[in-house]
């Protein structure tokens, strides 16, 4: 069984050890289950690399990672709204306006 380290790509703080099941939940946020069953969740996380040969995965946290992944989920099940994609524009033309 392979146990993987998980590191957060932000800053290179380590989030979890011994995580053997990564997954999503149906609201998009990245589940981390440990060989006792303990369970890190991640509101709005993307796995970024997983390196079985060192025995770690990297994740980048972004409050629009989950906005992205529901938007992309509801594109590729063919139910994708307008409404959607205007909620995640309008996230993204906030972005821009912070920068």
């Amino acid at each position: 069984m392979c146990e993987f380290k998980i590191i957060r790509k932000n800053d290179g703080s380590q989030i979890g050890e011994d995580i053997t099941i990564l997954d999503y939940s149906e609201s998009h946020e990245l589940l981390l289950r440990d060989i006792l069953g303990a369970t890190i969740k991640l509101d709005s996380a993307l796995i970024v690399d997983v390196n079985t040969l060192n025995k770690k995965t990297t994740v980048l946290e972004h409050p629009l990672i989950k906005d992205f992944l529901g938007l992309i989920n509801s594109i590729n099940n063919n139910t994708v709204t307008l409404s959607e994609i205007n909620d995640f524009q309008q996230k993204i033309n906030e972005l821009k306006e912070a920068l």
